[in-house]
């Protein structure tokens, strides 16, 4: 099994790639751990000082000169210019350094918006500090809205912190996957085997494999035989059986038996490494979903700022007053000040996250959450997504005239298969188990396992053998009866193992990966919401068709490679389907969840694909995957809702704040009626977004269960 190297630059090849691939992984997550470390202490310090600056500000919140429990040097202007300067000037240098470099870009951002509201409300607070006789003097209140600026800052730097949390999911993941290759490699030199470091290992080198021991690298078997679990590179359930000419894959795990074989491929050539590389091109080529509220902040900021200019310039040459001309330009900057803006999306975001893991579903990020519901593509893995993962035994059939009664016939083939480490084995075992007393087995003598054919044995007087029919073929048994039960059970996408008593074909087992009970109803279920929904499967096309047929699904793509998994996704993309998403739990699904533009992992699948993915169902269970697309579409509406709240207030206060009704009733929006304005649009918002906490998924109709 090989993979094609991805497009565009890689990593180099060689045997000194993994180091690369780790050193970089490393110094990648060292770096957002500086980075998270470094939030949090500045959240941290923001969020004690604010506290302060509001308690120091409750007197002034309630009309009142003073409270009983705050002696009044703590309620003074001053402290609160000294508590909220830090919040600021070192926790939130980051913003106004920002705008700094949106304004020598000449644009605007976020960075602006915040940084002028909270600095406009700190720069007028400090005159009305340092002079209130500037106020006083032309009979307006010396207010100050010192809490106003800390409170912005604190909410804006615990959505940082979250956005580097989420961003920190990449390099777990090439991490995770990194640390599935084993560290050393048992190397033939000179016939003598030797242990030596993976990065050293070279082509053409003979490797040993004893049981339970994952394989370093890829390469091809030469001598011995064994059963080679796969499932963390493939998600398959089933082990493969290897033999002399068999391609093995490193990161794979050796089930049972030793063998020996040839390097064919290391370094950024073996399929792990591939797809590691697959994984981190995904991640980091995907593009960020824009919120509305950056759109909005590009026209909104050069627009309130320039308002309030010209509020100022046209009241200075009407009045000749400065400071009553500088009053209708604070008010303006004041009312703008974009508290419930930076309240709008947050606010929701995290709302929806609260009901998301109330009802299994973990999103990684913001992103996740706005994209999942305009999704127009949804595609599926096949084992462990839409099936159990598990092989089951599906039907059992007796042909006539058997040597053997049922109950010992079900007794021998029991003790014969709990002998054997195959999963169809331990399926078996498990169908069996019930329908036999309790007391132990019958012993088996000679019993042996033939890697990709079957195993034997003798119980009692009978020589038993159970596997496949072209063993049987091979073996000269008669299998002209099993021939219409091995037709049916295979055009049902079952594996068949053949029972022979004493070289008589007795009975058959169908084996298959059952489906989940909850799969057709989710499929039926993301078809209601519009969706398109493709099977994506590494299976044969015949099983694929067959599953899609009992999901009802048109569309299946079928005898896909791993690395191919991410050009499919790639494809849809470009071919216009999407939004994509993609559902799965395999490590091999890991690139395309992270090329999807929304990747889902079911929480029972490998840590490697829940951490590569967007977002996380924590049951494994289908239905919640309409359920999160459910999710998204409520808090995006949400989110719309609390932007419009956001700016209603605002822009409404905008112009009597300018003193558009000044000439006709004398009334002036001061400063503090403005951030009264502003408060209320704040409660607006976060009332609106409390109501997500009732939302309620949809449930799967029972009707469609299977």
């Amino acid at each position: 099994m090989s993979v094609p190297s991805p497009a565009g630059p890689a990593c180099c090849h060689g045997a000194g790639s993994e180091p690369a691939l780790v050193a970089s992984a490393a110094e990648m997550e060292r770096e957002l751990a500086r980075e998270r470390t470094l939030l949090r202490r500045r959240l941290s310090v923001a969020a004690v000082l604010t506290l302060l600056v509001m308690l120091s500000s409750l007197p002034h919140m309630l009309g009142r000169h003073s409270l009983p429990l705050l002696p009044p040097w703590f309620t003074s202007p001053w402290t609160q210019l000294l508590l909220t300067t830090p919040v600021l000037f070192w926790c939130g240098q980051e913003f106004f350094s920002g705008a700094a470099s949106a304004f020598r870009r000449h644009s605007a951002d976020m960075n602006t918006l915040v940084a002028a509201g909270t600095g406009i409300a700190w720069l007028t607070s400090l005159v009305a500090t340092l002079a209130p006789q500037l106020l006083t003097a032309e009979g307006l209140p010396a207010d100050v809205y010192y809490e106003t600026a800390a409170v912005i800052l604190t909410l804006v730097l615990l959505g940082r912190l979250l956005e580097a949390r989420a961003r920190g999911q990449t390099s777990e993941a090439i991490r995770r996957l990194l640390q599935l290759q084993p560290p050393t490699a048992r190397v033939l030199r000179g016939g003598v085997p030797q242990e030596i470091p993976v990065a050293l290992v070279a082509v053409g080198d003979l490797v040993q494999v004893r049981p339970g021991e994952k394989l370093p690298v890829d390469g091809v078997v030469v001598e011995g035989s064994s059963w080679v679990e796969e499932s963390m590179l493939s998600g398959e359930p089933t082990p493969v059986a290897k033999g002399p000419g068999d391609t093995v894959i490193g990161a794979s795990l050796n089930r049972s038996g030793s063998f020996t074989f040839r390097v064919s491929q290391v370094g950024a050539d073996t399929v792990l490494a591939q797809i590691v590389e697959l994984v981190r091109q995904a991640q980091s080529s995907r593009t960020r979903v824009q919120r509305l509220a950056d759109q909005v902040v590009g026209w909104f900021v050069p627009a309130v700022i320039a308002l309030a200019i010209a509020a100022f310039v046209v009241w200075f040459l009407v009045s000749g007053n400065a400071v009553l001309a500088m009053l209708f330009l604070v008010s303006v900057l004041v009312i703008a000040c974009p508290c419930a803006l930076g309240l709008a999306t947050p606010t929701s975001i995290m709302v929806a996250s609260g009901k998301g893991a109330e009802n299994g579903l973990i999103f990684r990020s913001a992103e996740a959450l706005e994209t999942a519901g305009g999704l127009r593509t949804l595609v599926l893995d096949k084992t462990g997504t839409l099936t159990r993962g598990q092989p089951a035994v599906t039907d059992f059939e007796r042909l006539p005239g058997g040597r053997l009664a049922a109950p010992e016939l079900l007794a021998a083939v029991a003790a014969l298969e709990e002998r054997s480490e195959h999963p169809l084995a331990e399926a078996i075992v498990r169908y069996l188990r019930p329908q036999l007393p309790e007391p132990p087995l019958a012993a088996v003598e000679g019993f042996e396992a033939l890697a990709g054919r079957g195993i034997r044995g003798r119980s009692g007087s009978h020589e038993l053998l159970v596997g496949s029919p072209r063993w049987f073929s091979e073996l000269g048994l008669d299998v002209t009866p099993l021939e219409p039960l091995v037709a049916r059970l295979e055009a049902a996408a079952c594996s068949v193992a053949a029972v022979a008593v004493d070289g008589r074909i007795e009975a058959c087992f169908g084996i298959a990966d059952p489906l989940k009970p909850d799969a057709a109803a989710a499929v039926a279920a993301l078809r209601r919401l519009g969706l398109q929904v493709v099977l994506l499967s590494g299976d044969a096309r015949r099983t694929a068709e067959v599953v899609g047929a009992q999901l009802g699904l048109d569309r299946v793509i079928a005898e896909v490679r791993p690395a191919d998994k991410a050009a499919v996704i790639r494809d849809l993309q470009a071919r216009g389907e999407g939004p994509v998403a993609m559902v799965g739990d395999g490590l091999n699904d890991a690139p395309a969840l992270a090329q999807a533009d929304v990747g889902l992992a079911m929480g029972t699948g490998t840590d490697v694909a829940i951490a590569a993915s967007d977002i996380t169902l924590i049951s494994g269970q289908l239905a919640g995957v309409p359920a999160a697309i459910e999710l998204s579409r409520h808090a995006m509406a949400n989110i719309r809702q609390n932007l419009v709240f956001a700016f209603a207030y605002n822009v409404a206060g905008i112009p009597i704040a300018a003193g558009l009704l000044f000439p006709l009733t004398g009334w002036l929006l001061s400063p503090m009626l403005a951030g009264a304005a502003m408060a209320f649009s704040s409660v607006s918002v976060v009332s609106n977004a409390l109501r997500l906490r009732r939302f309620r998924p949809t449930p799967l109709p029972t009707a469609a269960r299977r």
